[in-house]
């Protein structure tokens, strides 16, 4: 036996490199922004080498032997985009969603969540940050996506939002028999700080990498409980350092100025939402040093399924008064200098269609470049992931699309080639087998 172990290890030592598997592409690019930020190169080759990022080469270089090379001459490439908020297993179709849910099981659950990863990767978005769901489904899909199995983004998970009872991710609008049984299988919900900082760590069992609790009520929770503060400065607090204390970010749900400000004081790493900022909350989001995610697409998806008739009634109200306050706020951020993150709370605006975020944010007073650089470099950094730019040692997640987004922002509405981490996901605008072939 010895032997043998002995004559496998010489013949594989004596094995040239290049014989060895290593999986390499060239990529020609011929325009390519590496770096948001900074201004994009001309015609550039980029090596890639087991999924990550190896060189990047002015011109268009020969590739080695066996390595693979991707045409994007006349495309302008750029990092994966990041997403911030998504909501990877819900359906977008709330009618549909409403009907069915009675009889949808964590099984159907995972399909529609599968789906969901599929289009929003094939959409240019190679990482999302998932901000409420079953903590175990997501996790799974998670797990599924970076073994190889199911092809979709990298998922960061938030497990389920934590609510006080009665708040927005809490149980509410259903009949005794089904509350008390939803109840049962929640680990979301909390009263006073010591139940909160086990709701926090009951996330964290199941598989969160970030927390996320709500500051306020929320559009989409079937009570009309409005948009104000729901949860004690105490709770909050508590959710805040416990989360940290296990190395994990937080970040709060909060539309309502009472309960932003309460979740920054608090010390949240991020706001989602933030439908009504005024100039102190501003100063306040720059002293705490905490972002907005503004979901730009959110307010206005949400007031068209309710003017639709396809929510409940106390969602109407809701939607009016978020949709009418968001832009301004948006816009007040912004030019108070508050940090931008890109996120779009996919699950209730269309999934897929995450990019319209893009030219939300230029109309609220950003740039083009500002703007990507939020959706890569600045979320990458907020997540503390190697990806969102195109250097080396970087995951190879990478984008092209036809014309350059810094002119028109729109163009990345329409990726044309996707690759997460070395491989191929789609192709000259067409999905590519997967597992690769």
């Amino acid at each position: 036996m010895k032997h043998a172990i002995l004559s496998v290890a010489v013949l594989l030592a004596a094995t040239p490199v290049a014989a060895q598997t290593v999986d390499t592409t060239y990529i020609h690019a011929g325009q390519l922004l590496d770096q948001p930020g900074k201004s994009p190169r001309g015609a550039s080759t980029i090596i890639i080498r087991d999924g990550k990022i190896a060189e990047i080469r002015d011109g268009f270089v020969a590739a080695e032997s066996n390595a693979r090379v991707v045409d994007l001459k006349t495309q302008f490439v750029l990092p994966g985009l990041i997403d911030m908020h998504v909501h990877i297993s819900s359906d977008d179709n709330l009618l549909r969603s409403r009907l069915e849910s009675g009889q949808r099981d964590v099984e159907d659950i995972f399909v529609i969540a599968q789906g969901n990863a599929r289009r929003t990767l094939e959409a240019g978005f190679t990482t999302i940050r998932d901000l409420g769901g079953d903590g175990r489904t997501t996790s799974s899909l998670r797990d599924a996506v970076n073994s190889g199995v199911i092809s979709g983004p990298t998922i960061i998970p938030a497990g389920s939002m934590i609510s006080v009872t009665g708040g927005h991710g809490g149980v509410n609008g259903l009949n005794r028999a089904y509350t008390k049984a939803v109840v049962a299988e929640r680990s979301n919900m909390c009263d006073g700080s010591d139940q909160c900082a086990s709701a926090v760590r009951a996330q964290i069992s199941v598989g969160a990498e970030v927390v996320k609790f709500a500051a306020t009520g929320g559009v989409r929770s079937n009570i009309a409980g409005g948009l104000g503060k729901q949860m004690t400065d105490a709770e909050m607090k508590s959710i805040v350092d416990t989360a940290h204390s296990f190395g994990r970010k937080v970040t709060a749900h909060a539309h309502g100025k009472e309960g932003i400000d309460a979740a920054l004081r608090a010390g949240v790493d991020s706001i989602e939402h933030g439908s009504f900022i005024d100039d102190e909350t501003a100063k306040l989001f720059k002293a705490e040093g905490a972002a907005l995610v503004p979901t730009a697409v959110a307010p206005i998806a949400a007031l068209a399924q309710a003017r639709r008739g396809d929510a409940p009634a106390p969602q109407l109200a809701k939607a009016e008064e978020a949709s009418l306050a968001h832009a301004d706020s948006f816009a007040r951020a912004v030019k108070a200098g508050v940090r931008i993150l890109f996120g779009t709370d996919s699950g209730v605006a269309p999934h897929g269609e995450n990019a319209k975020e893009f030219a939300l944010m230029i109309k609220a007073g950003m740039t083009p470049m500002q703007a990507i650089k939020a959706a890569t470099i600045d979320n990458a950094e907020e997540l503390e992931r190697p990806i969102g730019a195109i250097l080396p040692g970087r995951d190879a997640d990478i984008i092209a699309v036809n014309g350059n987004p810094l002119a028109d922002v729109t163009l990345l509405e329409t990726v044309d080639f996707v690759m997460r981490r070395g491989v191929v996901h789609k192709l000259n605008g067409k999905r590519q087998a997967f597992p690769p072939e």
